[in-house]
């Protein structure tokens, strides 16, 4: 499985975070479908995956965060990994 944000920022009141997640079964992008409460839309094997977050949990909010975004970013890519994972383990 491979992560990659693809998109982030504002979207009316609320902040998003978009992940491109490649690599997956189509038994898994079906679970994943039926079963992640989120915005998911698959196309040609890759799930888009959009999560929303209020301004107070948005992990690209700090002012640290905006001088390293290189490494939220690296790290948003792989605690989505992990959770995609143990979320699969379930199947």
């Amino acid at each position: 499985m491979i992560v990659n944000i693809s998109d982030y920022g504002d979207m009316g009141d609320k902040k998003f975070i978009e992940y491109s997640v490649s690599g997956l079964s189509e038994m898994q992008l079906d679970y994943l479908k039926t079963n992640l409460n989120e915005d998911i839309v698959v196309k040609d094997d890759v799930l888009t995956l959009t999560m929303h977050f209020s301004d107070e949990l948005y992990p690209f909010q700090s002012d640290v965060a905006k001088i390293r975004l290189d490494d939220f970013i690296a790290r948003e890519e792989i605690e989505m990994t992990v959770f995609l994972s143990s979320f699969l383990e379930d199947m």
